[in-house]
C-alpha cells in the first residue's frame, strides 16, 4: 500500500513557524524513491535541528549507502522546533521525513544517530509525535524497529527501555546486514513477530537488543551482572569496523542544504580512528584502529563531491587530520588543482605538534585566512601528562610564534576543566599560557592587534576510556574554578583585553555525565524530563539544569542512588560497568593500567609509530592499522578548468 505524504497538512502550518524552509525537503542530491519500489524502508534521524543534523556525515553516508541498494529506500527526519511541535500536536500531523514527508511510523526501521547523549529527549519527542510507543515493550508489528547508533550508542543502557536495538561502531556494512535480515523475515511473512526479527538480529553478535539481557543489582546499587535471558543471544556484543575506506567513498553526492546550517562546506573523511591515546577522548578510543583513506581516494572524492554540490570549501575531516601520512601532499595537491576556482580547504583543530606553516599556507591559499585553532586541553604541563596530551608549552609557543610571524592574527585555544587530579593552580596556568601566547605574538609580529581566544569545556568521563572510572568535578566546583580563571584574565591590565574567554558552566556537564555513565535506571529520569517539557538539551536556551535535577530527585531514590552516585563518584576496578557487555575491542585491563598511568603522570606513545601497547583492538576485532605513505600522486596534474 502506498503511504501518503503529510505535506498538504504540514504546509498549512509552515507560515506560522520560524525557519519553515527546514521542513520542506527537496535538497540537491536528496533521493525520493517510490514507496512500492522498496521492501525494506529506513527513516534516519539525527535528533537535533535541521541546521545541525543535515551536515552530519554519519547520517548522510548511511542515507546514500542504503538508497544505492535495489529494493531499499531511506529518508531523513530531524527534530522539529517547539513552535512546530505544538502545531503538529494540535493538527494531528505526525513526525515526518523531509524527503517525501512520509510518516515515520510507516517505515520498517527508525534509526537514530547519537553523537551526544543530550539528544535523548529529542528522541522521545520524535517517537511520540510519530505515534510510536515510547517503551519498546509496548510496540507491535505496526511499529518500526527503533535503532540507536553513533558514539553515544557505545553505552545505550540509559535509553534501553526506549530502543529495540543498538549498533556500535561503523554503520556502513551494519545497515546492509540488518537490511538483509529484515528483508528475509518480511518475505517469509514476518514469522514470530517483532521478537523473532530482533532475535535474528541479536544472534549475529553485532546488534545489541536490550530486551534480551537482564541486569542484576547489588544491595549498594552497583551492577552485579548483565546476563542474556534468551538462548542463542551472545554474552557480549561486538562493534563493527569498516576496513579499507577506499571501498566506501561516501558520500558521493553530498546533500546541499536549503537553509543555513552549521557547516557550509563539502566534507571528506580522510581517515578514521586515532591512536594518540588522549585518555579523555572517547572518539579516539572507540574508533581504533587508524584507517587512512588513500591520497588518490581523497582526491577522487573531492573531485566528485565538488562537481555534485558547488561548494567552495572542502573540510578534510578526522579526529587529528594533520596526522594523515600524506597530509602535506594532499593539501598541496588540492590547492594546486583548485587554485583558479578558489576552493578553500579546512582542517578541524590542528595538533600543536603537527602544525607547520607550509601546511597552513596550503590550506589557506585559495580561501580566507581565518584564525588557527589548537587544543592543548590541559592548562599545565602536569595535566597534559595526566591526560596523555604530549604537548609542552614550549611546543605551543613555538607554533603560535610561527603562525603570528607569518601573518596570522587570531589563535583559538581549547581546554578542559575538571580533569582527574586537577587543582585550581592547573587551571590558572591557562591564563599564564594565554598571556605568553599574546606576548610572543606581539613580539614576532611587531603588532598589538594580536588576539587569543581561550575556550573551556567541562570534562565528562566517558565509557570505553581510561577515565571511565574517574570522579567528575561537581558543577559548583567547576564554576568556582572557572570564575578564578576569568578574574585572573580580566585583571591583567597589559594583556587581558587581547584574550577572549569563553566557557560553559558546569551544569550541562553534570547532566551529560549522568547520561554517559548511566545504566537502565536513568531511563526514568529521561522520561520525567521529557514529560516535564525537556527538549533540545544541547541548546543553552532550552537546557534546564533544574528540570534534570528535579526529575532525578523524583525518580532515583527508589533505586537507592542519586546524581552524585553516577557523576562525582570514583569507580573501582571490580565494579561491573553498565557497558562492560558491549565490546569496543579495548581490553579492560589495558584501560585500567592506562588509568593508573595517568595518576602517575606517565605518558604513552602513539602506537602508529611505536611497538604495540596491547590495547586489544587489532587482535580482538581482526583489524589492523592502515596507514601510508602510498607513494601515489593525488590526481593528474592538469588544473581543473
Amino acid at each position: 500500500m502506498p503511504v501518503e505524504s503529510v505535506f498538504p497538512r504540514l504546509e498549512a502550518l509552515l507560515p506560522h513557524v520560524q525557519k519553515p524552509i527546514q521542513y520542506v525537503g527537496g535538497e540537491l542530491n536528496s533521493t525520493v524513491k517510490p514507496w512500492e519500489s522498496a521492501d525494506v524502508r529506513w527513516a534516519l534521524m539525527y535528533p537535533d535541528a535541521y541546521e545541525v543534523g543535515l551536515p552530519n556525515q554519519g547520517v548522510m553516508i548511511l542515507y546514500e549507502v542504503l538508497n544505492e541498494q535495489e529494493g531499499v529506500l531511506a529518508e531523513r527526519t530531524y527534530s522539529v522546533w517547539p513552535d512546530l511541535e505544538a502545531l503538529m500536536r494540535e493538527h494531528d500531523v505526525p513526525q515526518f521525513t523531509v524527503d517525501a514527508h512520509r510518516p515515520v511510523k510507516a517505515f520498517d526501521v527508525f534509526g537514530l544517530s547519537f553523537s551526544t547523549e543530550l539528544g535523548y529527549t529529542n528522541m522521545l519527542t520524535a517517537l511520540d509525535l510519530a505515534g510510536i510507543p515510547l517503551n519498546a515493550a509496548d510496540r507491535t508489528l505496526d511499529d518500526p524497529i527503533v535503532l540507536a547508533g553513533g558514539h553515544a550508542a557505545f553505552n545505550p543502557e540509559p535509553i534501553a527501555e526506549f530502543i529495540d536495538c543498538a549498533v556500535i561502531g561503523d554503520g556502513e556494512q551494519a545497515v546492509l546486514d540488518m537490511t538483509e535480515i529484515i528483508r528475509t523475515w518480511k518475505a517469509e511473512g514476518r514469522p514470530g513477530g517483532r521478537e523473532e526479527v530482533l532475535f535474528r538480529l541479536a544472534k549475529t553478535g553485532n546488534v545489541y537488543v536490550p530486551a534480551f539481557y537482564d541486569v542484576e543489582y547489588l544491595p549498594d546499587g552497583r551492577i552485579a551482572r548483565v546476563v542474556p535471558n534468551k538462548s542463542g543471544v551472545p554474552w557480549r556484543v561486538s562493534k563493527h569496523t569498516v576496513m579499507d575506506l577506499d571501498e566506501w567513498p561516501y558520500p558521493k553526492q553530498p546533500l546541499v542544504p536549503l537553509a543555513e546550517t552549521v557547516h557550509e562546506r563539502m566534507s571528506v573523511e580522510i581517515f578514521r580512528g586515532c591512536t594518540r591515546g588522549c585518555r579523555f577522548c572517547q572518539a579516539g578510543m572507540i574508533t581504533r584502529p587508524v584507517r587512512e583513506r588513500s591520497i588518490t581516494g581523497i582526491g577522487e572524492m573531492v573531485e566528485k563531491g565538488l562537481k555534485a554540490t558547488g561548494f567552495e570549501e572542502v573540510g578534510l575531516l578526522s579526529l587529528s587530520s594533520a596526522d594523515h601520512t600524506e597530509i602535506a601532499e594532499v593539501a598541496k595537491g588540492l590547492a594546486d588543482r583548485y587554485e583558479e576556482d578558489k576552493i578553500g580547504l579546512s582542517l578541524p583543530s590542528t595538533r600543536v605538534d603537527a602544525f607547520n606553516v607550509d601546511l597552513a599556507n596550503e590550506l589557506t591559499r585559495n580561501g580566507r585566512r581565518s584564525g588557527l585553532t589548537f587544543a592543548p586541553e590541559g592548562g599545565s604541563e602536569r595535566m597534559r601528562k595526566v591526560i596523555n596530551k604530549m604537548v609542552s608549552e614550549e611546543d605551543l609557543i613555538r607554533t603560535v610564534s610561527t603562525a603570528y610571524g607569518n601573518g596570522w592574527r587570531q589563535v583559538k585555544l581549547y581546554f578542559m576543566c575538571g580533569l582527574p587530579t586537577e587543582t585550581d593552580e592547573d587551571v590558572l596556568q591557562i591564563g599564564d599560557m594565554a598571556v605568553n601566547v599574546i606576548a610572543e605574538g606581539r613580539k614576532v609580529s611587531g603588532q598589538n592587534d594580536i588576539r587569543c581566544t581561550v575556550s573551556i569545556g567541562g570534562f565528562v568521563p566517558k565509557p570505553h576510556t581510561p577515565f571511565q572510572w574517574a570522579p567528575q568535578l561537581s558543577a559548583e566546583e567547576t564554576d568556582a574554578r572557572l570564575a578564578k580563571l576569568r578574574d585572573k584574565i580580566r585583571g591583567d591590565k597589559k594583556y587581558g583585553r587581547s584574550i577572549g574567554f569563553r566557557y560553559h558552566d558546569g551544569k550541562p556537564g553534570i547532566v551529560e555525565g549522568l547520561l554517559s555513565r548511566g545504566d537502565r535506571r536513568i531511563g526514568s529520569v529521561i522520561r520525567a524530563v521529557y514529560e516535564g517539557g525537556g527538549r533540545f538539551d544541547g541548546w543553552r536556551e532550552y537546557f534546564s539544569y533544574d528540570r534534570w535535577m528535579q526529575a532525578a530527585a523524583k525518580t532515583l531514590p527508589e533505586y537507592g542512588v542519586d546524581v552524585d552516585w553516577y557523576t562525582t563518584r570514583e569507580r573501582t576496578y571490580e565494579e561491573v560497568l553498565p557497558w562492560d557487555h558491549l565490546d569496543s575491542g579495548l581490553d579492560k585491563d589495558w584501560l585500567w593500567e592506562d588509568w593508573q598511568d595517568s595518576l602517575d603522570e606517565t605518558e604513552v606513545e602513539d602506537c602508529r609509530w611505536t611497538p604495540c601497547f596491547d590495547c586489544g583492538v587489532c587482535p580482538q576485532m581482526d583489524t589492523s592499522i592502515q596507514i601510508g605513505p602510498t607513494g601515489k600522486k593525488l590526481l593528474p596534474l592538469s588544473v581543473v578548468k
